[in-house]
């Protein structure tokens, strides 16, 4: 019984590590007024008739901090990624030369720096929702363990250390979001 117990505990840690990545990668997307390639990672081309990420058909980097540079493998693809650029609404309007293609980010009015502090408490407050789900369908399962046989007291440690680690989880959730709104409303 204790080993399942353990069991729930681990996974918990895990899934609760795993939503804190993929609010990491969320905040990654939004712009801050510097130019990075991760702007464009949700971008994905037609590439001989299957959707393709950016990154595998082209390199895609910085030439400055307020540029990105898309230098795709093969010329045809070209007008293709521009065209989604566009098309995925980012507020961007990228420029081809023939060889490369430039997006110049522009800078952020105090508005849109509004709006995208909005948008990264909303991701934590999702980021952190997540985590409690998980707590409370850990603490189910070791219930129902204690029911089948489970100590009450191995039980209730179960659930304060799954309790510490959702503390402290929402901690690094609130340390990230906090960051990410300094590194968007500094001007």
């Amino acid at each position: 019984m204790n080993e399942e117990a353990d069991m729930y505990l681990d996974d918990a840690k895990e899934r609760m590590h795993s939503s804190l990545k993929h609010l990491e990668g969320e905040l990654m997307k939004i712009r801050a007024g510097k130019a990075t390639p991760n702007m464009l990672g949700g971008i994905s081309v037609d590439y001989y008739g299957s959707r393709t990420p950016l990154t595998q058909v082209a390199n895609v980097g910085t030439s400055d901090a307020r540029t990105i540079v898309i230098q795709p493998w093969e010329k045809p693809m070209i007008a293709v990624i521009e065209k989604e650029i566009m098309k995925a609404n980012l507020g961007f309007n990228p420029v081809n030369n023939g060889e490369i293609i430039r997006v110049v980010v522009p800078e952020l009015t105090q508005e849109r720096r509004t709006q995208l502090s909005k948008q990264v408490k909303n991701e934590g407050e999702n980021s952190k929702i997540a985590i409690r789900n998980i707590r409370r369908e850990t603490i189910t399962e070791v219930k129902k363990l204690e029911k089948d046989g489970l100590s009450e007291d191995y039980s209730k440690k179960i659930q304060d250390d799954v309790q510490k680690v959702t503390n402290s989880e929402i901690d690094k959730v609130d340390n990230i979001v906090g960051i990410k709104e300094k590194e968007i409303t500094s001007i």
